[in-house]
């Protein structure tokens, strides 16, 4: 009887556990664009889960997503940086509403992110200047009152930045937990 009762929680929280894990999954942290994720954070050497969250974060996976400010499609870029990475990247025609090609959307953020890993190193850094602005973050370094060594950030005074990094790097965590082999 009493290994009855201790089979029947057992299977009661296997049950529980892999349908969270289905819900988690499929519905609430999805793996969407999966192959244009990887073949980009592969080509600019970014981690995919960063990607993930990021793309979470900035459009819950809306490729049509359009900010008040004119950010667009999943990673929510803005033109201007369009307009660059595609000079960079040598995109010799390019128009704002390529932006919303999941494809070269992926592409231009992963290149994005690439190039503040390397200006800034540190992941809450890159996160920052991502949605802040990589002259908001430097300004911030050199600020005794923001940074006490020059190198991290102790404190950031954007509110909606500060929110922004707590939240992808909790869509990190979550996204490596469930897909990370």
């Amino acid at each position: 009887m009493k290994f009855r009762r201790i089979l029947t929680i057992l299977i009661l929280i296997l049950v529980v556990y892999f349908s969270t894990t289905f819900i988690m999954k499929n519905y609430i942290f999805p793996y969407k664009y999966s192959t244009y994720i990887e073949k980009h954070s592969e080509e600019f050497n970014v981690d995919p889960y960063l990607v993930l969250a990021m793309i979470k974060a900035e459009s819950n996976f809306n490729n049509k997503a359009e900010s008040k400010k004119g950010a667009k499609g999943l990673m929510q870029i803005m033109d201007s940086t369009g307009e660059w990475a595609a000079k960079e990247l040598g995109i010799n025609y390019f128009l704002p509403s390529m932006l919303f090609d999941e494809d070269l959307n992926i592409r231009m953020g992963c290149w994005y992110l690439a190039n503040l890993e390397e200006e800034f190193g540190d992941i809450d850094l890159v996160i920052a200047a991502y949605n802040g602005g990589s002259g908001n973050v430097n300004k911030w370094l050199n600020d005794e009152d923001f940074s006490s060594d020059g190198e991290k950030l102790d404190y950031i005074p954007f509110n909606e930045t500060k929110k922004y990094v707590d939240k992808v790097k909790v869509y990190y965590n979550i996204y490596k937990y469930l897909y990370e082999k």
